[in-house]
């Protein structure tokens, strides 16, 4: 079995927060971009009301290295960090195969440049649907549909499409989710 559970909806102006989001998969327990929020509790409660304790995470997949994405890694002492292009435990920088690089049966790494040029998505193929957590657009409403920080808004466009054509809900950077066909 494999559930997507949004765990915390961003946002962005006058304050930011990423949207935080955990996924199981079998044994896995993978928390998405725990980055800023107003207080911690706003990623602990929901994890532990799914019954899931921070020690339990496995791993922690990050979308790309903003602050509002990454300041709370910290809080799950056990789980793998994976990023665009390594996994880290502990001390140890670990490669990975890159684009399609598995963190559980059903949840793989997607690279998909376009926010920042090392932004990664992940792709769930959950029970219910095909789920991608990514940073091609801030919000549910998909705006902004030009991205104000992107380095290259031809290859953010090209990420898009290829995320469009396989997910069937999309999670994006700082809002709930918006369901793309199903």
């Amino acid at each position: 079995m494999a559930s997507v559970h949004l765990l915390h909806a961003g946002y962005t102006g006058e304050r930011v927060a990423s949207s935080i989001v955990l996924v199981r998969d079998g044994d896995a327990r993978i928390v998405v971009d725990p980055g800023m929020v107003r207080s911690r509790s706003l990623i602990l409660g929901p994890l532990a009301a799914l019954g899931v304790a921070p020690e339990s995470v496995t791993h922690v997949f990050l979308s790309h290295h903003h602050p509002d994405h990454t300041v709370n890694v910290a809080l799950f002492p056990n789980a793998e960090v994976v990023d665009f292009w390594a996994r880290y435990v502990g001390d140890l920088w670990l490669d990975h195969e890159g684009d399609g690089h598995r963190l559980s049966p059903r949840a793989q790494l997607w690279l998909t440049p376009g926010h920042t040029n090392e932004d990664a998505s992940l792709i769930v193929e959950a029970d219910d649907a095909v789920y991608a957590m990514t940073h091609a657009w801030w919000h549910a409403d998909r705006t902004p549909e030009a991205d104000p920080l992107a380095d290259d808004q031809a290859s953010l466009e090209a990420s898009r499409a290829r995320l469009l054509a396989a997910a069937d809900v999309i999670i994006p950077g700082h809002g709930g989710p918006f369901r793309v066909r199903g």
